[in-house]
């Protein structure tokens, strides 16, 4: 996995209060934007870069642990509220789980050589989440996100990649209720809106 090698952790508690500390190997090379979401131009990185990202990402998803990016009870509750102008039922259960990093932007990946940062809350995930969420980041440069739905196909062009499509433009909308990357929020409007159709036309064409 290219990722910084952990040397040490400490855990600890003060009163109520708990801590964690986690020292790691200093990330060679530099991140591929210094904000999560690209703002002007489409990142400098190579077919390399890309088909190592595919590998990890498939190795990642194959990892076993308890631990939980995503919780189901989140998505039953903030799905039908923040997905309510698509105005139908929206499905809040994936088909499938599988562990993520959980929070896959562009200033947690580094160039040239990839390197993937930032792993507290790495877990279980609707499948195909972790591309979900790098697309997610990369509608406000359109060419950029064509790019990552090119790249990422074999996990975003599927029944599982839409659904996780809509489950991390639900956070990302929600955040944004908070000031987080507000200007994101026409374009993923727009992609909820394609996903959604798309489903749709799915579900119509099984139907036949």
């Amino acid at each position: 996995m290219p990722r910084p090698r952990l040397r040490l952790a400490r855990q600890w508690a003060e009163g109520e209060d708990a801590y964690k500390a986690e020292l790691y190997d200093r990330a060679a090379g530099a991140t591929v934007s210094p904000t999560p979401a690209l703002v002007t131009a489409e990142p400098r990185v190579t077919t390399v870069w890309w088909s190592t990202l595919r590998t990890a990402l498939a190795c990642l998803s194959k990892v076993r642990t308890d631990r939980t990016a995503v919780r189901q009870a989140y998505l039953d509750s903030a799905m039908p509220k923040y997905l309510a102008f698509l105005g139908g039922p929206v499905p809040t259960v994936p088909r499938a789980w599988s562990t993520a990093h959980g929070d896959l932007h562009w200033a947690n990946l580094t160039g040239p050589e990839l390197g993937i940062l930032d792993w507290e809350g790495w877990g279980i995930a609707p499948v195909g989440y972790d591309a979900a969420m790098l697309h997610a980041y990369s509608v406000g440069v359109p060419r950029a996100a064509e790019r990552v739905r090119r790249e990422l196909a074999a996990e975003l062009d599927s029944e599982s990649g839409r659904f996780a499509e809509l489950a991390v433009i639900t956070e990302l909308l929600q955040s944004a209720e908070r000031g987080d990357n507000v200007e994101l929020v026409p374009a993923l409007r727009q992609r909820a809106e394609e996903v959604w159709y798309r489903m749709i036309a799915d579900v119509a064409t099984d139907a036949r």
